[in-house]
Order: structure tokens, then C-alpha cells, then sequence
């Protein structure tokens, strides 16, 4: 169930959790308004989200974690694309980062979890197919599916493509400090979460 939400750390019976900034990884455009501006490509087929029917440019919550999801006019980067980023995290302890994001065709990769003391830890991430009438293949939840799929000169309405609800585990919830993304640029993420579950 998706709410909007305003504050920036969420406390519920199950956890806190604290959204990460990455405004300025955003490098690419995959929604775009109705109206098109033509920039959208989510895949090497153009195809773009329509801005109408998602939340963008506010803090939501999805199954009560909250995230932060980009802006997106069809003109902006609107989401990042996997390519070895190195994103500084909260100081905050952490067991998931929960992640709304699709991928071009299933897909999964791993990722590296930086700590302050020097550390690191891989871990995988998993994303499911954004294209249309295509299920969850790692076990996420349906974030977002939306009642067509742009292209470049035209918008098909029997085609609906997704944006799913996944989570990386944290192994050592402590001393967190980044996360290296993957060198996979079918992976799309629109947003990262850090949750402590609750004892």
C-alpha cells in the first residue's frame, strides 16, 4: 500500500528508517509527462514511464518504508543507472536497504557495503523485469505498475510496465558508511532506504 508521508525518519512497531540522498547520482530519464519531451529511455527502445502515474518528486511509503522519489518532467535525470557508483550512506544502523528500482530483463548483480572501520561486504542485488505482464522473479513486491507504456511516438495502453520493492541484507548493521552499485547499467534504481528492525 503506497501513503505519502512527510518526515525524514519513520518510526513504526517494525522500524526506523532513514531515506538516502541521491539526487546527484541521477543519470538518467525513464518518466516522462503524456505530452512526451522524447528524452525518455528506460531501454534502448525509448520506452519512458508516464510521470502522471507515479509519485514523483515526493517522499512516499511502500509496506512502511519510506522513500524519496525523484522528480521527474521528461527533461531531468529521473533515476540512476547501475555503473559503479560509490553512494555515502546515513550514519545510521541498518539491516536492509530497501530499494525501489526495475531492471531490463531480470537481473542480478552484487554489491559492496563500505563501514567506517574499513570493511567491506558484498551482497546481492536482484531486480525483477520492468516490461510489461512480468512478475517478480526474486521474491520483490510490486511497487508501481502503471496503465501503459510510453515510446517514442506513441503510448500503448495495454502494456504496463513495473517498478518493484526489492531489499539488499546488511549482515553487520553498524558502522555502515556506503554503497558501491554494481557495473550493470540494466539496472535502474529510483530510490534507497536504510531500515533498523525493531527488537
Amino acid at each position: 500500500m503506497l501513503h505519502h508521508v512527510s518526515p525524514t525518519l519513520v518510526r513504526s512497531a517494525a522500524a526506523a528508517a532513514h531515506p538516502v540522498a541521491i539526487e546527484d547520482f541521477l543519470d538518467s530519464v525513464g518518466v516522462e509527462p503524456h505530452s512526451r519531451t522524447g528524452r525518455g529511455a528506460f531501454n534502448i527502445w525509448g520506452n519512458a514511464f508516464p510521470a502522471e502515474e507515479l509519485p514523483c518528486g515526493t517522499l512516499i511509503e511502500h509496506d512502511r518504508v519510506p522513500f524519496r522519489f525523484p522528480p521527474a518532467d521528461g527533461e531531468r535525470p529521473d533515476h540512476l543507472r547501475c555503473r559503479g557508483q560509490r553512494i555515502p550512506l546515513p550514519a545510521a544502523r541498518a539491516d536492509w536497504i530497501h530499494v525501489l528500482g526495475a531492471a531490463e530483463r531480470r537481473t542480478e548483480d552484487s554489491v559492496l557495503l563500505e563501514y567506517a572501520d574499513g570493511g567491506v561486504r558484498r551482497q546481492w542485488l536482484r531486480l525483477s523485469d520492468f516490461w510489461p505482464q512480468t512478475g517478480p522473479r526474486f521474491g520483490e513486491r510490486l511497487a508501481f505498475r502503471t496503465s501503459a507504456m510510453l515510446y517514442p511516438r506513441h503510448e500503448q495502453r495495454t502494456m504496463s510496465p513495473s517498478v518493484w520493492h526489492q531489499r539488499v541484507p546488511v549482515a553487520v548493521p553498524d558502522g555502515l558508511s556506503a554503497l558501491v552499485l554494481p557495473h550493470n547499467p540494466a539496472m535502474h534504481l529510483f530510490a534507497l532506504t536504510l531500515v533498523e528492525e525493531q527488537a
